[in-house]
């Protein structure tokens, strides 16, 4: 147990430093801005992991949530005078009560049908979203409200590097402090086996769901840091490409490992940038870099690294 509880607290202080260097091999405001996108994704990245990784629940839809907390921020300052504090919480709320209530029906599905269930929710919300132009802007989108907090106007690239690295060090605190509790070991007897879980004694309706309003919870916070930051938004955040790019952080990462979620992000966002420099066969080389890291490192990239130093630890 000792152990477990340092190697949380490892973890963390392992974050937060680099969260604390990185400003200082920064040469302008554009990294900071690239390091901000990467904190905002690993955020949504471990909510999701928490349902796929732990609980072992698909979801092809997690963008939806995505933009509802994105344009709850956008919304709310605009059409009824909210504070773009409060619409934050609002936006938690309002997608954690959708996934409650849609998950409990089609959480009892499993496998393919439960994958295709989630991504026609995602759909749904990104089709409200499009078609309601009078309250979203439709396809053009919309501005976002700055965050002001106690006076202070959070603003600027650098502001908002430090604002999403503390929101993703809370959240990996929550979700590393969630594996060793009761719920999330029911979670990973869930991912084992539902049947086993079952028979152990473990509501697994009951599970499931909670890890499925917890993914929510994660990615609407997550929209909503990523609206303001922007102070604009459009419906691609809650299409179904995001969707699978944020499926595609947490599998590249490691299915059911906390870091794991932030190092597929990591490599998800700056890639990318990096390969700019190929031009057209940028989209080209990404996809084979994918393709290859998933085929040596099917377990995902943290817990097979973790694998091989352990071994050659032991030897």
């Amino acid at each position: 147990m000792l152990q477990k509880i340092g190697y949380r607290y490892l973890i963390l202080i392992a974050l937060a430093v680099v969260v604390a260097v990185l400003p200082l091999i920064f040469p302008s405001s554009y990294y900071f801005r690239v390091a901000s996108l990467v904190w905002v994704s690993a955020l949504a990245a471990i909510g999701l992991n928490v349902l796929m990784g732990s609980a072992g629940q698909v979801s092809l839809g997690h963008a939806g949530f995505f933009g509802i907390g994105a344009y709850a921020v956008a919304i709310g300052p605009a059409h009824f005078g909210i504070p773009p504090w409060a619409a934050v919480l609002l936006g938690c709320v309002i997608s954690s009560v959708l996934a409650y209530l849609v998950g409990r029906p089609i959480l009892k599905l499993k496998g393919h049908y439960l994958a295709i269930a989630t991504l026609g929710l995602g759909v749904l919300v990104a089709l409200v979203i499009t078609t309601e132009s009078r309250w979203t802007g439709g396809p053009d989108g919309m501005p976002v409200a700055k965050l002001v907090l106690f006076g202070w106007r959070v603003s600027g690239s650098d502001t908002w590097y430090w604002v999403t690295g503390g929101l993703l060090i809370l959240g990996t605190w929550i979700a590393l402090n969630l594996n060793d509790t009761p719920t999330g070991r029911a979670f990973r007897a869930l991912h084992d086996s539902e049947v086993a879980a079952r028979v152990a004694g473990i509501n697994v309706a009951r599970f499931k769901l909670q890890a499925f309003v917890i993914a929510a919870a994660y990615a609407s916070i997550a929209g909503s840091a990523l609206a303001l930051m922007n102070g604009f938004i459009n419906p691609d955040q809650a299409g179904f490409l995001h969707s699978v790019e944020m499926v595609t952080m947490v599998v590249l990462g490691g299915l059911g490992s906390v870091v794991g979620s932030i190092v597929g992000a990591a490599v998800l966002i700056t890639l990318p940038q990096v390969l700019t420099v190929f031009q057209e066969y940028e989209h080209l080389l990404l996809g084979f870099i994918i393709i290859v890291s998933m085929i040596f490192m099917r377990d995902g990239i943290v817990p097979t690294l973790s694998r091989l130093l352990v071994k050659r630890t032991k030897a």
